[in-house]
């Protein structure tokens, strides 16, 4: 047998068995559901918010502990003819890298959610500033 024949024979036998199925559930009556809602938990963005504050400085201040050690490390195995120093090297600034970017997005996620409590808090008083005063208009008439 060939090696094309023995391919085709392969290929066959592998793909004889594959089927696919999409799994869903059932559309309802009306075009879906009718209590679907967007809603903020401030409770929760605020808590999301404080927990990616929080990694960002444990990752600022565990992130980095070894990268002195490593540095020296990789300079001294440059320095003495072993090729893996060059490795070394490659790694520690990969990982400064990573957790610069690590460090970025925490940071961008807890200052972004910070900024959306409070401006859905704003957005929240100033709705209620309106319905208010739209009472008052309706004395007035």
């Amino acid at each position: 047998m060939s090696f094309d024949e023995e391919w085709a024979s392969a290929r066959s036998s592998a793909t004889a068995g594959v089927s696919m199925r999409l799994n869903q559930v059932a559309p309802e009556p009306g075009g879906g559901s009718s209590t679907a809602d967007l809603g903020v938990n401030q409770d929760k963005l605020g808590a999301i918010g404080n927990a990616a504050y929080a990694l960002h400085g444990r990752l600022a201040k565990d992130g980095n502990h070894a990268q002195a050690g490593t540095s020296d490390a990789a300079t001294m195995m440059t320095v003495n003819g072993f090729r893996t120093g060059s490795a070394m090297a490659t790694v520690n600034e990969t990982w400064k890298s990573q957790l610069s970017t690590l460090l970025d997005a925490c940071a961008n996620i807890s200052n972004h959610l910070d900024y959306s409590a409070a401006s859905h808090a704003r957005e929240e008083e100033e709705i209620k500033a309106a319905l208010s005063a739209s009472k008052i208009n309706e004395y007035f008439k």
